[in-house]
């Protein structure tokens, strides 16, 4: 692929890639487990269960298991706690990473349109964006329960195209995950991903994509904006 890369528009994830979500996602696991009277795993295996929403980041955490289900009427108690513990600890530590806020005022100034897209429900996704200073540098947000589909099918990205008015090869979508390189090749558009993020503890480097940005300063720099 030929440097830079033209595009009319950047579309970021959220967990991972813009912020460093877990130590919150971890503490209200903790929180959750503690009530039910269960022992939490460590920091380093949540945030292998980051990455397909809360939901089933609960589930993992109660099943020790990628994709197992856990008993119905355990869940039934489980998941309001964590709703209620994380809800009321979207922020307490969730911080950027380094290179984001330059890499967002470098796209800023590039002159491309800029969008948030994630799998994370929009009551967590909007307050954890203001409380953070990064909401005001988005002209879209998608959140997991914005449309019928979620990453990775193409439908919020094909969505952000329709609502820029560009071609999904106009559009650059950076990420961390398989998540992320499915829903880019599916719709079309270009992917970028970070090497610091939350792909089940796998190198993104093993993933169909474009390059491998260690910020979202250096990706910027990959690509130039289309006439």
């Amino acid at each position: 692929m030929d440097f830079p890369i033209k595009i009319k528009a950047v579309v970021i994830d959220l967990d991972g890639t813009l912020l460093n979500t877990a130590p919150d996602l971890a503490y209200a696991a903790e929180l959750m487990m503690a009530e039910l009277g269960l022992q939490a795993p460590p920091l380093d295996t949540i945030k292998t269960y980051i990455g397909n929403g809360v939901s089933r980041l609960a589930k993992r955490v109660l099943t020790g298991d990628m994709d197992a289900e856990p008993d119905a009427e355990l869940f039934a108690r489980a998941f309001p706690l964590y709703e209620k513990h994380y809800g009321a600890n979207v922020s307490k530590y969730s911080r950027p990473f380094d290179g984001v806020v330059a890499g967002l005022d470098a796209f800023r100034a590039m002159g491309v349109h800029v969008a948030c897209i994630t799998n994370k429900a929009e009551k967590y996704t909007v307050p954890l964006l203001r409380d953070t200073g990064l909401l005001d540098y988005f002209e879209l947000v998608l959140s997991g329960d914005s449309l019928p589909k979620r990453k990775p099918d193409p439908m919020p990205l094909l969505h952000a195209c329709k609502h820029f008015g560009i071609e999904p090869a106009e559009l650059l979508l950076i990420g961390d995950s398989l998540n992320d390189t499915q829903a880019a090749r599916a719709a079309g558009c270009h992917i970028f991903c970070v090497p610091y993020g939350y792909n089940r503890g796998r190198p993104v480097s093993e993933l169909d994509l474009d390059a491998v940005t260690p910020t979202l300063l250096d990706a910027a720099k990959l690509v130039t904006k289309a006439n």
